[in-house]
């Protein structure tokens, strides 16, 4: 019963947090932190939302590619209204989420452009996506030796906070 009991919490069975439903909103984008994640604020005024691109890993800001990754993302959603499907938090507290701009799947767009790598969670076209780009060694695959941002963490531990 205990280990069911597990296996329902860490999503592994239907009931834990991978069984969440799904809400769904409109939202301005207000600030972009990385590559793939972002805060949010409702449109119907509820509370600002920090958001986990679901299905996507962006480089880590500090490692190669990584500010490329947020600045193309910022250029893209800063300020402007987007489609939130949140799915649930993420062991950081944060929303886990697909995002639509204009029709367009957002998560999709990264990994299509060689921002982001396909991770769990996502949608299996998105790990199509990525085996595009790096045939045509778009962004981070255009380096040989790319490191995903769980490696490179692994190894170099969490970028330094910038200064305040």
């Amino acid at each position: 019963m205990a280990a069911a009991l597990l296996l329902v919490a860490a999503g592994l069975l239907p009931g834990g947090p991978a069984a969440a439903a799904s809400e769904r909103y409109s939202a301005r984008v207000t600030r972009v932190h990385d590559g793939d994640t972002m805060w949010v604020q409702p449109l119907n005024g509820g509370r600002y939302r920090k958001l986990r691109l679901l299905g996507i890993d962006a480089p880590e800001i500090c490692q190669d590619g990584g500010q490329t990754a947020r600045d193309a993302l910022a250029a893209r959603v800063l300020q402007r209204v987007v489609q939130v499907d949140e799915r649930g938090d993420d062991s950081y507290g944060r929303g886990l989420a697909r995002i639509d701009q204009e029709g367009e799947d957002l998560n999709a767009w990264l990994v299509q452009r060689g921002l982001a790598w396909a991770s769990g969670g996502g949608r299996q076209g998105y790990r199509a996506l990525q085996t595009q780009a790096e045939r045509e060694r778009r962004g981070v695959f255009a380096r040989p030796g790319a490191q995903r941002p769980r490696d490179f963490r692994r190894v170099h531990g969490p970028c330094p906070l910038p200064p305040r």
